[in-house]
């Protein structure tokens, strides 16, 4: 990067296929050159159930995090997940390349009949959803239990 920043991008993975137990990690830490806090984004598997895959994403989906985000979405669809459920829980802080990284999911899952289903979102990124109209993209759910559990298709239907 050209702007003082360092980013470290450290992929680990191990993705099985639906049905077999998967073990994913990626993980990126930008600190930038004028302060000691360093960025980091974790996104991890754990515990596929058939053809939906549950990852866990930890810490700020940003400019600078959101590459480890949509690579680590679309390995498990290239395994062949249809169904992802994102628990956003431990997300504190979400701009729009980190939607854009949902979105890019989103739309590889579609074709398919699959989608991406998002577990934990707090108000704040909810309203984000709503303002830019994605909350029509995806169906929000409180916990991460309700959104396996759910059978519904995964693209939200229109409120209104």
């Amino acid at each position: 990067m050209t702007d003082g920043r360092k980013a470290a991008y450290m992929p680990r993975r191990h993705i099985a296929a639906p049905g077999a137990r998967a073990a994913a990690a990626h993980r990126c830490v930008v600190r930038p050159a004028d302060t000691p806090r360093a960025v980091t984004l974790e996104v991890s598997t754990a515990g596929p159930q058939g053809h939906t895959a549950v990852v866990k994403v930890s810490g700020e989906i940003d400019l600078r995090t959101a590459q480890a985000l949509k690579t680590g979405l679309l390995d498990l669809v290239q395994a062949g997940f249809r169904r992802i459920v994102v628990d956003f829980g431990d997300v504190r802080f979400c701009d729009a390349t980190g939607l854009g990284a949902l979105v890019a999911a989103q739309n590889r899952l579609a074709p398919d009949a699959g989608g991406l289903r998002l577990a934990g979102v707090r108000p704040a990124q909810r309203r984000l959803f709503g303002i830019t109209g994605l909350d029509r993209l995806f169906i929000l759910y409180d916990n991460v239990e309700e959104a396996v559990r759910e059978d519904r298709p995964s693209t939200a239907a229109p409120r209104g």
